[in-house]
């Protein structure tokens, strides 16, 4: 083969993934951006566009129900998140540290379950552990039910960064008379501080994001926005739902780019 044909065949493999990926991305992002682009459509039917209008943001100001439960969503997360790092993170340590203690594997498969168990089973099996305990479903079973799904996730994320730690840098302070506790508040935690923050954002979307669990765990007067939004759905799709997920598309969007600037501004650093 000529290095005219290769050149010519490798040309083609460049164009022809090009075109698969941005057939990919079209297929991830053209609904997100109807969502959008209808969201401020003036029409109150979804799918017949009539011009430009931001009323439909207004309308939201009043819909309290909707608002009620972004805000109960956002406190859960909020609450979800912050324990699953710290239960997490203890569990990664245990883990990743401790090699060898009594019940190891049982802990490590209890801690990984949720990461395959579908959630259906995990929602059931909580329900039926709050009904026998007889316990008021509502904020605190959810964050509990949230906190058992999501704390696997923190833990495989810290885990992946405690194995490529170098603890000559803990031996070395503690060397120099640093006591335990002070070299892992100023030597360990700042070093493995991203794990800790990635596995916090991962926590917090996938509590705010989660209907199933949700369902099972809660009860009356405890109704999520993804519930919310769920059983206004089936009755046909209003514009103020356009609305708010695209306000949280927005809030996604900023916090993603604010992430990658401030993860390029500390690579400059090192």
């Amino acid at each position: 083969m000529s290095a005219r044909s290769r050149l010519s065949g490798l040309h083609f493999a460049r164009w022809f993934g090009r075109g698969w990926l941005g057939v990919g991305y079209l297929f991830l992002y053209i609904p997100i951006v109807a969502l959008v682009l209808f969201s401020f459509n003036d029409s109150p039917v979804p799918n017949v566009w009539r011009g430009f209008t931001v009323k439909w943001y207004q309308a939201l100001a009043s819909d309290r129900e909707l608002l009620d439960g972004l805000w109960l969503s956002l406190k859960i997360a909020f609450v979800t998140a912050t324990s699953s790092v710290v239960l997490g993170t203890l569990a990664a340590f245990a883990l990743v540290r401790y090699r060898r203690f009594h019940g190891r594997t049982l802990f490590a498969g209890m801690v990984a379950a949720p990461l395959v168990m579908p959630e259906v089973i995990i929602g059931l099996s909580l329900l039926l552990l709050f009904v026998a305990l007889d316990l008021d479903r509502g904020f605190w079973t959810v964050a509990i039910a949230h906190t058992t799904l999501t704390l696997s996730f923190v833990t495989v994320v810290v885990q992946s960064r405690l194995l490529t730690f170098d603890r000559s840098l803990e031996e070395a302070a503690m060397d120099l008379g640093c006591p335990p506790l002070k070299t892992f508040l100023t030597i360990t935690l700042p070093l493995i501080f991203p794990a800790i923050a990635a596995g916090w954002m991962l926590a917090f979307t996938l509590s705010f994001d989660d209907l199933v669990i949700a369902s099972f765990s809660t009860g009356p007067g405890a109704t999520t926005l993804p519930m919310r939004i769920y059983s206004e759905v089936r009755l046909g799709v209003k514009p103020e739902i356009n609305a708010i997920c695209t306000i949280m598309i927005a809030v996604v969007a900023v916090g993603v780019v604010a992430a990658t600037l401030a993860s390029k501004r500390s690579a400059r650093a090192l």
